[in-house]
């Protein structure tokens, strides 16, 4: 009868602290999880439909601006557009590469402007002057028509980062 009692006890303390265990791992898997905020935060979807050549659309991803660009027929082609249709955009990150201040777009020169130290960016985001050391950030993008998906790496953002566009 002791041996039997002795084994019970034994039994329900070892099941009940798995149980602790267990919901012990299930509250750490859950902190390390991100918020559902952060998750929501994480793709953006932008239609391009309506956009205006040479009109600038600011979007926010990441809690970033996100420069968006529809390039007129007088603006100069570059690889590093996005291209939808017939249509080419500049798609960036909107924040100097130098100090990480947020450049106006001057329309009239075609042209980005930091106020902080002067750096200049052209409407395909490379830098032409100044001392910005790089070229603004392409984010992770990928198609859906004309919808760009932001945070997410399609194979149109793959092919200009194996090709060297992209850092």
């Amino acid at each position: 009868m002791e041996k039997k009692r002795r084994d019970f006890m034994g039994l329900s303390l070892g099941l009940f602290t798995a149980a602790g265990g267990i919901g012990a791992l299930y509250a750490m898997k859950r902190t390390w999880d991100p918020l559902p905020s952060v998750k929501a935060a994480g793709f953006t979807t932008i239609d391009l439909v309506d956009a205006q050549p040479n009109k600038l659309t600011v979007e926010k991803w990441r809690g970033k601006p996100i420069f968006v660009l529809k390039k007129s027929a007088d603006m100069k082609k570059d690889p590093r557009d996005v291209v939808i249709g017939d249509d080419h955009f500049l798609v960036a990150v909107g924040l100097c590469t130098h100090l990480g201040c947020i450049p106006a777009y001057v329309g009239d020169e075609h042209k980005f402007k930091c106020a902080c130290h002067g750096g200049e960016f052209d409407a395909s985001g490379h830098q032409i002057f100044g001392p910005p050391p790089s070229p603004l950030v392409i984010p992770p993008f990928t198609i859906d028509g004309t919808k760009l998906v932001l945070g997410e790496a399609g194979p149109e953002f793959n092919k200009m980062k194996d090709s060297g566009l992209i850092a």
